[in-house]
């Protein structure tokens, strides 16, 4: 039996993280949030590390452990459905990323170059590591774990943890600009939908967070090529 329950408070505090830890950045650094918007990545790494230790201390005060919060169960998952989600997410992950671009910019395909900037080569490095497997247990941990498994309602369980989900992208990195805030919104919105529904339907994590690794390594590995190769970076953006 779960005992971790009514943690789904817990659903927006990504959201506070990030835009805290923003505003605190162009305190310390005396720049604008744009100019530090490319640490949007070890900025998520640090995120992730405090949504997993949260979650972990909870479950340890409630006498139960983060497996029993997503319901992971062993021998349950065939190499079929991982590769299938994952496929899925990647197709799902880039449509929607294209279509908010057309939305709000007129563009296809509309990548938003901040994203992919180059950040200290060994920082670029670690995080090829770090970023995909924190996020995973971090983000699938906390909307599918403690939204999708906690709240009863049957549609309530898949929009409102699926909302938060996608909601959470629009500060990754915190810009105040509202078209930006929308396209980050609807980027992830349909994919976020599709996951929550997903798991309710199977309460089994662990195609999700295979899929969710895969990319999110893909979004690391072009910030370390940037970081590697001078004006790689410059040159995509030019594209």
């Amino acid at each position: 039996m779960n005992k971790n329950k009514k943690m789904f408070y817990l659903l927006p505090v990504r959201c506070i993280l990030f835009v805290l830890i923003f505003i605190v950045g162009t305190i310390i650094t005396r720049q604008k949030l744009y100019n530090i918007s490319n640490w949007w990545s070890i900025v998520a790494s640090i995120v992730n590390i405090i949504t997993i230790l949260l979650m972990y201390f909870i479950t340890k005060k409630n006498k139960s452990n983060y497996w029993e919060l997503i319901n992971y169960q062993k021998k349950k998952t065939k190499v079929k459905q991982i590769i299938g989600i994952s496929v899925l997410i990647l197709l799902i992950g880039i449509s929607g990323l294209y279509i908010a671009g057309y939305i709000c910019y007129d563009v296809i395909p509309y990548v938003s170059p901040m994203l992919i900037a180059p950040i200290p080569l060994w920082l670029s490095i670690i995080n090829i590591i770090v970023l995909p497997l924190s996020t995973a247990f971090a983000e699938d941990g906390l909307y599918l774990g403690c939204g999708v498994n906690q709240i009863k309602n049957k549609y309530m369980a898949i929009i409102v943890p699926a909302l938060f989900f996608a909601l959470q992208h629009c500060f990754i990195p915190t810009l105040f600009d509202t078209k930006y805030i929308i396209y980050r919104f609807l980027s992830f919105l349909p994919l976020t939908i599709i996951l929550c529904w997903y798991y309710y339907k199977k309460r089994n994590p662990l195609p999700i967070m295979v899929g969710h690794t895969i990319i999110d390594l893909a979004t690391v590995i072009q910030i370390f090529l940037t970081s590697l190769i001078p004006g790689l970076y410059e040159m995509m953006c030019a594209m």
